[in-house]
C-alpha cells in the first residue's frame, strides 16, 4: 500500500510543509512529532512486556494445576 516516495517526493513534502506552517513552526512541530513517537514506542514496549509477563503467569498456574492432579 505505502510505496517509497524517494528524494523528490520527500523534498516536495518538506517544501509544502514549509509553505503551510512557516519556518518558525517547523522545529516545534518536529519536536512534538518526535516526543509523540517516543511515547508511542514506550507504550508499545510496555504493552508487549505486560503481555509476556501475563503469559508467564498463566503458564505457572497451569503447571501448579498439573502438579496438584
Amino acid at each position: 500500500m505505502l510505496q517509497n516516495i524517494g528524494i523528490p517526493g520527500l523534498i516536495l513534502v518538506l517544501v509544502i510543509a514549509l509553505i503551510v506552517f512557516g519556518p518558525s513552526k517547523l522545529p516545534e512541530i518536529g519536536r512534538a512529532f518526535g516526543s509523540t513517537l517516543k511515547e508511542f514506542k514506550k507504550s508499545t514496549r510496555d504493552l508487549v512486556s505486560d503481555d509476556d509477563s501475563s503469559n508467564e503467569e498463566k503458564d505457572k498456574f497451569k503447571n501448579k494445576d498439573k502438579k496438584a492432579v
